[in-house]
């Protein structure tokens, strides 16, 4: 067990701990997401489908207007977490000893707090509220990018040949570190916002401010293996990308398996009632 970090006084009724871990612990995040990858086998593989097959209609949909493509694809990507969901539902089940099968997705988009009695609670739309928060998020950063390039871009942007001449290999002026630092400055607050945030929320009764306050501190007490784990995050995900989005069929539920152990290490949340406990007659 990984040393805890108590949260401040003030809101030690209302928030987990968060532990400290070594710099390659998301190395074997990793490894447990592969074993639940295999141990879920097709339905694992049918969300890397269906999100490779997203990625593959903004490309069709944009494939002459990279200027919009590049805002797409990455503003695609800031939702992902969300669309992950039912995939940490399944790890869960696999380590609560339930089945983790198709009837576990369901009911995690349709039916995924049916015991929660209060649907007026801040909780039980807490994760809801998170999705909206993203799309928005992704959204704002799609519309930048686009005008960022279309405005500043001495031609027009409708290939990857035309941004890799005109935008990143330009003699002059800065527009491809000017859309660099902007994506930074977007993405490192939504990595930090989201790390832990929706298994933390699928998993306990929070309100969306105590699982992204908690998310933050997660970050903030393991700065070095957090940023291990988001170039890992990266990498794999270029990777997915560059084999023409086949690749993204395994990398994107790999990581969302892997993504739920990130959190059952990272967080402490014995402490907090569960989002829900299923009754006898559906174990």
């Amino acid at each position: 067990m990984h040393p805890s970090i108590p949260p401040p006084a003030a809101l030690s009724a209302q928030m987990p701990d968060v532990r400290r871990i070594p710099l390659t612990r998301p190395l074997y995040w990793l490894w447990l997401g592969g074993r639940d990858l295999v141990r879920c086998g097709w339905i694992s593989l049918a969300h890397g489908l269906a999100l490779a097959m997203v990625g593959a209609a903004i490309v069709v949909l944009t494939h002459n207007r990279f200027w919009l493509l590049a805002g797409a694809i990455s503003g695609f990507l800031v939702v992902a977490p969300v669309l992950a969901t039912s995939l940490y539902a399944l790890s869960r089940a696999l380590e609560r000893g339930e089945p983790a099968n198709a009837s576990v997705v369901l009911k995690t988009w349709l039916n995924w707090q049916s015991q929660h009695r209060n649907k007026w609670g801040n909780d039980y739309w807490s994760l809801v509220q998170f999705g909206v928060l993203l799309a928005l998020a992704g959204t704002g950063w799609v519309l930048t990018s686009a005008a960022l390039i279309t405005l500043l871009a001495p031609v027009p942007i409708n290939n990857p040949v035309d941004f890799v001449q005109h935008v990143m290999l330009a003699r002059s002026g800065f527009l491809f570190e000017l859309w660099l630092l902007l994506g930074g400055v977007l993405a490192g607050p939504i990595f930090a916002s989201t790390v832990i945030t929706i298994p933390l929320l699928l998993d306990r009764r929070v309100t969306l401010m105590q699982a992204v306050l908690t998310s933050w501190r997660v970050v903030l007490a393991n700065p070095l293996p957090l940023a291990f784990w988001a170039a890992l995050i990266m990498g794999l995900t270029l990777l997915g990308m560059a084999t023409a989005l086949l690749g993204l069929v395994l990398v994107m539920p790999l990581l969302g398996h892997a993504s739920w152990h990130a959190y059952r290490d990272l967080v402490d949340a014995s402490g907090l009632p569960q989002r829900d406990v299923l009754s006898p007659e559906t174990r």
